[in-house]
C-alpha cells in the first residue's frame, strides 16, 4: 500500500471512530510505528488531522461535543477500571461530589449498595444510578439540563456548589495536559467545573489516557489544581512522572 493510500485509510477510520493511534494503526497497516507518526504529521499538515498524544482526532471533530452515548463507548475497559480504583476515594461516612462524566457515572454504577456517604451530584446519570442505595443521602444539584451531557448548569448549580464543602470531588474532564491544563468544549459546564474544585478540600480526576494532550475551548482548572489523577496505563511512565513533578499524584490502573 503506497502512503497516499494509507493516509486516506487513516482518514476514513479516524472519521468513524472520532481516534486513531499510533501502535493500532501500525499493526493494521504492519508498518512501523515512525512511519504511522509520519502519515499523521502528513495529514495534520494538510488540516484533515489533529495530533494527539498518542494518535490523532478528526480536525472535524475539534468544535463538535459527542454525545453522552458515544462518549461511553470510547476506553470502555479503561473507563471501567479508573472506576473500580476510584471507590477507594470515597470517605466512609463522608461526604462527595460527584462531577458529570462517563467515567463518574460508571463509578457511580459501581458503588456498593451498602455504602454509606453523602453524595452531591448535578448529573443526571449519576443520580439515577445513586438513588436505589439506601445508606447514600443523596442531593441532586439543580439548573438547566444539557441534553448531551445531561448534567446541571447556569446559576442554581453555581449557586448550590457556593454553598457546601465536600470532603472530595470525583472530577471529569474532556481534556488534560501540563500546559492547557484542564478543558472541556462547553463554556457553562466548565463554570460548574470551576465550581466543584473549590466546594472541595480534595480533587481526584478521572479521565483515561486518550484524553491526555487534548484540549477544547473552555479551560477550567490547571492540573496544579488536582491532588490525585487515576488513570491507565496508557499514560506512559514519562508523562506520568512530568505530572507527578508538579504536585500530582498519578495512578495508573
Amino acid at each position: 500500500m503506497y502512503a497516499p493510500e494509507r493516509q486516506q485509510e487513516i482518514l476514513r477510520l479516524a472519521q468513524e471512530s472520532g481516534r486513531v493511534d499510533v501502535l493500532s494503526l501500525a499493526e493494521e497497516f504492519q508498518v512501523t510505528a515512525e512511519t504511522v507518526r509520519r502519515d499523521l504529521k502528513a495529514l495534520d499538515r494538510a488540516g484533515l488531522l489533529r495530533r494527539v498524544h498518542g494518535g490523532a482526532i478528526p480536525v472535524g471533530r475539534l468544535g463538535f461535543e459527542p454525545d453522552l452515548a458515544e462518549r461511553d463507548a470510547v476506553a470502555a475497559d479503561e473507563k471501567d477500571r479508573i472506576a473500580q480504583a476510584a471507590l477507594a476515594e470515597l470517605p466512609a461516612d463522608g461526604n462527595v461530589i460527584i462531577d458529570a462524566g462517563t467515567t463518574t457515572a460508571r463509578l457511580a454504577a459501581v458503588v456498593p449498595v451498602d455504602a454509606t456517604l453523602t453524595v452531591v451530584t448535578h448529573a443526571l446519570p449519576v443520580a439515577a444510578r445513586l438513588a436505589d442505595h439506601p445508606g447514600i443521602a443523596l442531593h441532586l444539584v439543580g439548573g438547566r439540563v444539557r441534553h448531551r451531557t445531561r448534567a446541571a448548569v447556569d446559576a442554581w448549580a453555581l449557586g448550590s456548589y457556593g454553598e457546601i464543602s465536600a470532603d472530595v470531588v470525583l472530577l471529569a474532564t474532556n481534556g488534560f495536559a501540563p500546559d492547557s491544563g484542564l478543558t472541556t468544549p462547553d463554556l457553562a459546564e466548565a463554570a460548574v467545573k470551576r465550581a466543584v474544585i473549590k466546594a472541595a478540600r480534595r480533587v481526584v480526576l478521572l479521565a483515561d489516557s486518550g484524553k491526555f494532550g487534548q484540549r477544547h475551548f473552555a479551560r477550567f482548572g490547571d492540573l496544579t489544581d488536582v491532588d490525585l489523577l487515576i488513570t491507565d496505563t496508557g499514560l506512559s511512565p514519562d508523562d506520568a512522572r512530568s505530572i507527578e513533578s508538579r504536585g500530582t499524584e498519578v495512578v495508573r490502573a
